[in-house]
């Protein structure tokens, strides 16, 4: 593979790209930036390069302070117009359709459809040549509550942010890894078994959001049963029926005749003209009766 060299350009994509939002709540200014970034972490930093022709140049450099607001697929119009309309003659937040939402530690505003404002406070300018940097800290992150999933992570990947990239706008593609995974050990049965439960509950909070979102649910007709469930009775409701039941009754099929210490079947009772006797008493053994063995047959 052959590179060719060419001259000294800004040859670094893709940049993400963000409309800052300053000014005041009464009188506020959008422009789109892609020359933005963070350079330091303790304290969390950035920075946004702006030419000084900029009419937003004047509003910070006044006020010392801006929000950066990224940009998703939906706020993509509006924010390719914030990049090419300037703000001295064009009210942008009328324009595009925007909301204001005040800030909690600057008085810019923030752009209530971006899924993320980063409030921040200008610490130094620095004048470069076509650009001049400002360099600010970041005061507070606002975040979209549909992001975070049941365990309050930050599901980025939700929110479709969008990339420029040379020249064009480009949508952010699918995961292809995280940081780290190249010196990653390989992981445990149990902890594998963690990550996919934990997708799983991910993925069913998503589906419950979803569901509350639609108006009118759809009606399901229900199965019918094809047979009726018994009725399990608890210890309570046993022992208050059966203390009314103290004395056990025999059953509707056998009659107790007084005499015997079990029970008989109840039968018709039919007596015989002939016999006198009736149909269900058994016969009377002949007590003189002896068994005589049989004459042996001659051999």
């Amino acid at each position: 593979m052959a590179k060719i060299t060419w001259k000294a350009g800004t040859m670094l994509y893709p940049l993400p790209a963000v409309m800052v939002t300053s000014g005041t709540m009464e009188k506020a200014n959008i422009f789109t930036a892609a020359w933005t970034g963070i350079v330091n972490s303790e304290p969390a930093m950035t920075y946004v390069s702006i030419r000084p022709e900029r009419f937003s140049h004047a509003l910070i450099s006044k006020s010392g302070e801006f929000v950066i607001n990224l940009t998703n697929e939906k706020l993509l119009h509006a924010a390719d117009f914030c990049g090419v309309r300037s703000g001295k003659d064009t009210d942008k937040f009328e324009q595009t359709g925007l909301t204001k939402a005040p800030c909690a530690f600057v008085k810019a505003p923030q752009i209530e459809e971006s899924p993320i404002s980063l409030e921040c406070r200008v610490v130094e300018v620095k004048r470069l040549g076509s650009h001049d940097l400002f360099l600010a800290e970041i005061l507070a992150v606002n975040v979209d509550d549909s992001l975070l999933d049941e365990t309050g992570r930050l599901a980025l990947e939700k929110s479709d942010l969008v990339a420029f990239c040379h020249g064009e706008y480009r949508k952010i593609g699918a995961k292809l890894g995280k940081f780290g995974f190249s010196v990653e050990k390989k992981k445990s049965r149990k902890q594998r078994i963690r990550e996919i439960k934990t997708e799983r509950k991910a993925r069913k909070a998503a589906r419950r959001n979803d569901a509350k979102k639609i108006e009118k649910p759809v009606e399901t007709k229900k199965r019918k049963q094809a047979f009726d469930k018994p009725v399990r009775r608890s210890a309570e409701n046993r022992a208050e029926k059966d203390s009314f039941n103290t004395e056990r009754k025999p059953r509707n099929d056998k009659k107790f005749d007084g005499k015997q210490t079990g029970y008989k079947k109840s039968r018709p009772e039919k007596e015989n003209e002939q016999t006198g006797r009736k149909s269900f008493d058994k016969p009377l053994k002949n007590k003189s009766f002896k068994h005589k063995p049989s004459a042996r047959r001659p051999s």
